[in-house]
C-alpha cells in the first residue's frame, strides 16, 4: 500500500509535466474558472470515471457520485451540486448514469444486511417494489439485474425532474434537459435510455404513458 500511495504521487507529477508540456498555460486557465455544460449524477463506483468514459476535459464536467446514482429529495449533498450546477454554473444538460453490474442495485434485489448502506439501499429498495409485479416476471437472474439498473435510472430521472430547482429552472425557461443512460463496464459503451426531459409537459407525459 505504501508503494501504490507513492506511485499516485509520482503519477500526478508527471501528469502536470504532460500537460504543461502540451499547454504551458493549462493550469493558469483552468483556476480562472470553470463554465461546464453538463452535471454528471452517477455512481461511486471506481469504475465508472465520468470524464473519461465521454472523453472530456477537466472543467467540462460538473460531477456528483453515490452509490447506485441517487436522487434523493433529502440529500442535501445531491441537492447542493444540483442548485449550485443549475443555478449559478448554468449547466444545459444533467445525466444521471447508472451502469450495469451495479452493487448497490444487486444488493437491493437481496435481503442480506451489509451495514449501514442498508439505509441508503432501502431507496432503491423502494424503486424495486414501484416495480416488482415486471421484474419478478422476469425469470432470467442477469437479465432481470439489468433490466433493474435501467429502471432505476430512469427513476431517478423522474424524480430529478420533481426537485424544486429544476421545477424552478423550467419555469423560468431555462435552457436544461435531463437523461438517464446506463454505462456497460464489460463494453465501454453508453445506453441512452432515451428519457430526455426538458419541460413539465415531458414529465407529464411520462406519467400518463405509466397509467
Amino acid at each position: 500500500m505504501v508503494d501504490f500511495y507513492k506511485k499516485i504521487l509520482d503519477n500526478n507529477k508527471e501528469w502536470v509535466e504532460r500537460s504543461l508540456e502540451k499547454d504551458p498555460n493549462y493550469f493558469a486557465d483552468l483556476a480562472k474558472g470553470q463554465t461546464p455544460p453538463l452535471l454528471w449524477i452517477g455512481c461511486s463506483d471506481s469504475r465508472v470515471p465520468a470524464n473519461e468514459i465521454i472523453g472530456a476535459k477537466p472543467g467540462e464536467v460538473f460531477v456528483h457520485r453515490n452509490i447506485a446514482n441517487m436522487v434523493v429529495h433529502s440529500d442535501m449533498n445531491m441537492l447542493s451540486v444540483l442548485d449550485y450546477a443549475v443555478n449559478v454554473l448554468k449547466v444545459k444538460h444533467v445525466i444521471v448514469c447508472g451502469h450495469y453490474g451495479c452493487g448497490g442495485v444487486k444488493a437491493a434485489m437481496g435481503n442480506q444486511s451489509i451495514g449501514i448502506i442498508d439505509n441508503w439501499i432501502r431507496h432503491i429498495k423502494d424503486v424495486y417494489r414501484l416495480h416488482n409485479i415486471y421484474l419478478d416476471s422476469i425469470q432470467d437472474e442477469t437479465e432481470r439485474f439489468n433490466t433493474f439498473v435501467e429502471i432505476n435510472v430512469k427513476e431517478q430521472v423522474f424524480d430529478l425532474a420533481k426537485t424544486s430547482i429544476v421545477q424552478a429552472a423550467w419555469k423560468n425557461g431555462q435552457d436544461l434537459t435531463l437523461h438517464g443512460w446506463v454505462y456497460g463496464l464489460n463494453s465501454g459503451f453508453v445506453t441512452d435510455l432515451e428519457v430526455n426531459m426538458s419541460s413539465n409537459l415531458e414529465l407529464d407525459e411520462v406519467y400518463q404513458l405509466s397509467l
